[in-house]
């Protein structure tokens, strides 16, 4: 059987209006662009697990499953923690991924796909509450918020901490004005892009069987170095020298290009940065339906170069962010399901550079 295709994900500016719900985009940053305007996550959801503030949007990615009707519309979206004390754990509990889906005859959206060429749509990207569903949403950061300002009541927020977040860099001097400046700009939020995808060019890979063995996921250390042992010389056998091996395999695939910041492949598998914490199958939990989740797309390091948030302190960082989702996209009807991520950092004495490509 051939390898599923692996579709690559670039950065593009567009504008926001082209970044709205009814265009279903694929993006990065700014605020989410929701699919299903009910049944949102919860704030209690959308809390860091380390740190118990709320994680900021990263990512959409639209991925319909062609021949599937509840999945006719489909997006998964990619939240993580702003502190960069939480990223030096080296387990996932600072991020989260949702998935959404609706069949193309929905209450929200029009049966008819919109014209590439339309005018701008009427959906503020800015907006505090969503049409149809009345869904009330933070100011600052688009998720669900029924907090209001307790000045203007003009504008409600997630929580104490984005209140009191906006209120500093802006509120304090429109409340009770009558006006508020678009948050899309805001420097809490990540810059926002367009996520434009093309499939990536089959080329003759100069790897061998330990590029296989580190490729499936579940593989580890000993079945690594077992392969190692018979294909290699004696110099591999060296720990150092196996992990430097799956690096260079890492920066061999994303040579052709490197401006790439997303790799999708469903039923595929991930390109891993290390040998180390690699997920065995058990370390996959299993869908609330019962189906087994499979490999969907991985965020690349190349990302945080555009995010701002690079320092020579802490700062957010991983090597790769691998979600896994319901290999049968399962119906939650209208509401947000919890998929798994997978976080995987540089390993021990790999430097970082990659994401400077």
């Amino acid at each position: 059987m051939s390898s599923p295709e692996v579709v690559l994900g670039f950065l593009e500016d567009a504008e926001s209006w082209w970044l709205c719900s009814p265009q279903f985009p694929s993006k990065v940053g700014g605020k989410p662009a929701w699919l299903s305007l009910r049944g949102l996550p919860s704030l209690s959801g959308l809390e860091c697990e380390t740190c118990r503030l709320p994680m900021l949007f990263l990512l959409q990615v639209y991925a319909p499953i062609p021949g599937q009707d509840r999945s006719f519309h489909r997006t998964l979206f990619v939240f993580c923690c702003k502190n960069p004390k939480c990223y030096v754990r080296s387990d996932s509990c600072c991020m989260k991924v949702f998935r959404s889906q609706l069949p193309r005859r929905n209450e929200f959206y029009s049966y008819e796909p919109p014209a590439e060429t339309e005018a701008p749509c009427d959906f503020d990207p800015n907006q505090s509450v969503l049409p149809t569903s009345g869904v009330k949403l933070c100011w600052l950061c688009g998720c669900p918020g029924n907090k209001a300002c307790s000045r203007c009541h003009a504008v409600t927020y997630c929580g104490k901490h984005h209140q009191t977040l906006h209120w500093k860099n802006a509120h304090k001097q429109e409340c009770c004005c009558g006006g508020h400046k678009e948050t899309s700009a805001c420097p809490f939020l990540f810059p926002q892009f367009e996520l434009l995808t093309e499939p990536e060019e089959e080329k003759e890979d100069e790897g061998d069987e330990v590029d296989e063995a580190i490729s499936q996921t579940g593989a580890d250390c000993s079945a690594i170095a077992e392969t190692l042992a018979e294909t290699d010389l004696e110099e591999m056998a060296m720990h150092e020298t196996e992990e430097d091996r799956v690096f260079q395999r890492f920066k061999r695939k994303i040579a052709p290009e490197p401006q790439q910041v997303l790799r999708y492949s469903r039923g595929g598998s991930p390109l891993w940065v290390s040998l180390h914490h690699v997920p065995l199958d058990t370390d996959i939990p299993a869908c609330t339906c019962g189906a087994k989740r499979t490999f969907e797309f991985q965020v690349m390091p190349q990302l945080l170069n555009s995010l701002c948030v690079d320092s020579t302190g802490d700062s957010i960082d991983w090597g790769t962010l691998a979600v896994y989702t319901c290999s049968v996209s399962c119906s939650h009807d209208d509401q947000y399901c919890l998929e798994f991520i997978w976080k995987q950092d540089f390993g021990s004495g790999l430097p970082s550079q990659i994401k400077q490509p």
